[in-house]
């Protein structure tokens, strides 16, 4: 393949009130609030985004807080489950900080010969710590509030709630290079990235389940990694070529992106690597004031006014 997909490049989640989910990532989980803007297509409302050092492509976490939002209702066509690399021996660690915090969590339990620490974040969100060998080389925040030796690494993977998997699992497969891993029990895995950027995504088909509604503690969409501009076009014309809309590409501003939704429901998108989030605010002081893009830049004062304010935890 030419322009082979990555691995994950971000997720988005829907949230309610903003200072709760910046206290829960930062504090909490060790995420680095790397950039502070605005839902470009509501730009009344934040959209943070959560990861590493610089906000490297695979570590990234990304929420629309909604203030007030009502919680979202679980179900199919979407992505049930948002999973973490933590290092494998780093149970007992997590076990202490969550409880510390007052985070209920389920764990360790057995999934795929790996250990799993499953919890909700403050909108209902399931989120799991996937503890796993040798991730210790990818990148993390070294300036959080989790040592080094136990912070984040990025994804492991996501989980898909689906109604009838087959045209899923065909697309992943036969369209966007996804391996087939294995099945055990109602979940199917697939795997796509190569070395430490690859990650993990779990097929759950529920026939009898009912359709998702989305609001605060659901995931909206999730980002697929490509190299360049010319691999975006590539795979928005292979996505075309298989009778599925796909949008034009939109300036995100730090990332170009396409989007599309699989079979099952669930909204996809193709994101470049590139620009990054340098490109307005250096890395020492990245997430530290609000950025708008160029297009925004002259509503500042009235959208400064509606958003509400959001401190960074010490």
């Amino acid at each position: 393949m030419k322009h082979p997909l990555l691995g994950i490049h971000h997720v988005t989640a829907l949230a309610s009130d903003p200072q709760q989910n910046v206290n829960f990532y930062t504090k909490i989980l060790g995420l680095r609030l790397v950039k502070k803007t605005v839902n470009f297509d509501a730009p009344d409302v934040y959209h943070l985004y959560y990861g590493d050092e610089t906000g490297r492509p695979g570590t990234i976490l990304t929420f629309f807080p909604f203030l007030n939002a009502a919680p979202g209702k679980r179900g199919v066509g979407e992505i049930g489950v948002v999973s973490f690399a933590v290092p494998g021996d780093s149970a007992g660690f997590w076990a202490e900080h969550l409880s510390k915090h007052g985070v209920d969590f389920d764990g360790p339990t057995r999934r795929f010969d790996e250990e799993v620490f499953s919890f909700l974040d403050p909108d209902g969100m399931r989120v799991e710590l996937v503890f796993t060998e040798g991730v210790e080389a990818r990148s993390y925040w070294s300036g959080g509030s989790i040592p080094r030796e136990y912070a984040i690494r990025g994804f492991a993977g996501v989980t898909l709630w689906i109604a009838h998997s087959e045209s899923t699992a065909r697309l992943l497969v036969e369209v966007m290079g996804f391996s087939l891993v294995e099945t055990r029990g109602p979940k199917t895995r697939y795997g796509i990235g190569a070395g430490p950027d690859r990650v993990a995504v779990d097929l759950i088909t529920e026939p009898t389940m009912s359709s998702a509604r989305q609001s605060a503690g659901s995931v909206h969409h999730i980002a697929w990694r490509v190299a360049s501009d010319e691999g975006q076009h590539a795979w928005r014309q292979t996505i075309a070529d298989n009778n599925l809309h796909v949008t034009d590409v939109l300036d995100r501003n730090y990332f170009r992106s396409i989007y599309f939704r699989e079979p099952g429901g669930v909204l996809f998108e193709v994101a470049t690597d590139h620009p990054g989030f340098t490109i307005d605010e250096p890395v020492d002081v990245l997430g530290s004031h609000l950025k708008l893009p160029p297009w925004l830049e002259a509503d500042r004062t009235e959208l400064e006014r509606a958003l509400p304010p959001i401190v960074l935890p010490r």
